[in-house]
């Protein structure tokens, strides 16, 4: 078993329990990782999205806010536990109606529906194939949509992130931006 130094500083590979994300979701994180301000340039009303490893839904409840009434939110996770916290806070928040949870298996999504962009936020690391997640995702997107994938720089080393974009492009994406997001690694990606 991991003890949480093992977590914290990603000493081998893990996936983040569903109860330390309350340490991610908080109202100080707002001071330099502001939801509506990373999201924004690319949601529109209407909008489907997918958050993949959307955790308690710190990106989430922004992102069913922006798409309102008419649009999509996919929250996708391996943890039960954490879509049911997610489910709670949406709820909580009055948002929940757009809402579809989504338990996926580590290596294959389950899902079909074409998307107007997907969201990948600090999760990436965990994933041991990436060349398979990020052809899944492909899959995913309408030929307009972009892929956001931001990583922690605690977690992800400017060389293991370029070595993550090459392989993105090797899937056939587009690099059309690396958005500056605090404490991240980022990168939107496009198929055209």
């Amino acid at each position: 078993m991991k003890n949480i130094f093992d977590i914290i500083f990603a000493r081998g590979e893990h996936v983040c329990p569903w109860w330390f994300c309350y340490a991610f979701d908080n109202p100080v994180r707002k001071l330099f990782q502001d939801p509506y301000k990373i999201l924004s340039p690319y949601v529109k009303k209407g909008f489907t999205i997918i958050d993949i490893g959307p955790g308690m839904g710190y990106f989430t409840i922004p992102l069913l806010k922006l798409v309102g009434k008419n649009g999509k939110v996919i929250a996708v996770d391996i943890q039960e536990k954490m879509l049911m916290a997610l489910k709670r806070r949406a709820i909580r928040s009055g948002v929940n109606a757009n809402l579809i949870t989504h338990l996926s298996k580590p290596d294959d999504f389950g899902l079909n529906k074409k998307t107007d962009f997907i969201l990948a936020f600090w999760m990436l690391h965990e994933v041991p194939d990436k060349i398979q997640f990020l052809n899944n995702i492909k899959k995913l997107m309408k030929n307009s949509a972009c892929a956001l994938l931001a990583e922690p720089m605690i977690h992800v080393t400017k060389r293991a992130f370029e070595q993550t974009i090459k392989m993105a492009e090797q899937c056939g994406f587009k690099i059309q931006d690396h958005p500056p997001i605090s404490l991240s690694r980022s990168v939107l990606l496009t198929l055209t």
